[in-house]
């Protein structure tokens, strides 16, 4: 069985919308489209049908395209039960140990709580990659806008637990911010600083720093670094005003 195909389509600022195509069965879904316009464009010039529709939360630049993607398309939705109403037109509703199709490949949905209470993540064991929103970066993780501390350290040591392969498709170009911030709050690590030199670069030439892998995370992100949820919290809270 092929592997997954999964292209980025830049949107806003700094979202990466995701095409996941399965190539033997035509299969195809976008997960978490903000806009409707790009990743519509992407996969009409790929000539990819769009079959599903796949929210990690329920953030606006996560879902914003939900309608749109569903009407030019026929689309289903999915998404986080713990969401429930506030995902736009929600199909079907997923919670803890739900399986989501790409065509063959098989998702497990895994409940990653801290950014929003209700976020989820789609794991593709087989195809050794996993669509995390934004609950964890490259280097980075999300902001607790609605869980505790705890549930992001627990979420992101799970994610962490992960083989070390595995890709990681976050949802945003942070990665200069978040390796600029690594390098100040872990200074004598090489690792990060290897990292930060490479992210300068890649960021330099406009090419995207995602995917990262969990092998990577493990080594240079700062809040898999830290020692305990109090030192998480207190990284979290100094990220939050870092420049």
């Amino acid at each position: 069985m092929a592997r997954l195909e999964v292209v980025a389509v830049p949107a806003f600022t700094d979202n990466y919308l995701w095409l996941v195509h399965d190539s033997e069965s035509g299969a195809t879904a976008v997960v978490d489209p903000g806009d409707a316009v790009p990743v519509l464009a992407e996969a009409e010039r790929r000539g990819w049908r769009i079959t599903s529709i796949l929210n990690t939360h329920w953030h606006p630049d996560h879902t914003g395209g939900n309608l749109a993607v569903k009407e030019a398309t026929g689309a289903e939705i999915w998404g986080p039960a713990g969401d429930m109403g506030r995902v736009p037109g929600l199909d079907h509703a997923l919670s803890e140990g739900d399986r989501v199709s790409i065509g063959n490949h098989r998702a497990e949905v895994w409940e990653v709580p801290g950014h929003t209470l209700g976020h989820i993540a789609y794991v593709f064991g087989d195809d050794a990659m996993a669509f995390v929103g934004d609950t964890m970066f490259a280097m980075g993780c999300g902001r607790l806008f609605e869980g505790t501390a705890e549930q992001m350290v627990g979420s992101l040591r799970r994610l962490a637990a992960l083989p070390p392969v595995t890709e990681l498709y976050c949802a945003h170009e942070y990665t200069l911010s978040n390796a600029r911030f690594a390098a100040h709050s872990f200074p004598s690590s090489k690792e990060i600083a290897d990292r930060l030199r490479h992210v300068e670069q890649e960021r330099l030439e406009a090419r995207p720093t995602v995917p990262t892998t969990v092998a990577q995370e493990r080594a240079t992100n700062p809040f898999l670094l830290a020692r305990d949820v109090a030192h998480f919290a207190q990284l979290r809270a100094e990220k939050d005003n870092f420049r």
